[in-house]
């Protein structure tokens, strides 16, 4: 499937047996898991430190993610509050040993800036 987006992946990783339930099929709470660490990278890069997820809007699962399965998640920064930010994140896989992708998932994250007492802090704007 075309339509990766641009740049780099977040994160890259491959869905190791462990990851899965009994017949082969990666648990959504780990990709999810996988979404969450590539939007807080990009969170905590922005806010210059402590961020925390407040939200995750719903989550639809286009296609399984096998045993094996390199996946890379995309993570981008879309909006900016006084204290919080929306990241937009899509899970691609790819079969072990093939080139084409395809987009397994995606969703927007919300995150909290906040300081070390863990109360929310202000944040940059998004950059123009």
């Amino acid at each position: 499937m075309s339509g990766l987006p641009d740049g780099s992946p977040t994160i890259r990783v491959t869905a190791m047996p462990a990851d899965a339930n009994p017949y082969g099929d990666i648990f959504g709470g780990w990709l999810m898991g996988q979404m969450d660490l590539a939007a807080g990278s990009v969170a905590s890069r922005h806010a210059g430190g402590r961020a925390v997820t407040i939200a995750c809007d719903a989550m639809k699962f286009h296609a399984p993610v096998l045993v094996g399965d390199e996946v890379s998640v995309y993570a981008s920064l879309v909006a900016v509050g006084n204290t919080s930010m929306t990241i937009e994140v899509e899970a691609w896989r790819r079969a072990r040993h093939a080139n084409d992708a395809c987009k397994v998932t995606q969703a927007r994250f919300v995150f909290v800036a906040t300081d070390t007492n863990r109360q929310p802090r202000r944040v940059a704007s998004l950059p123009a």
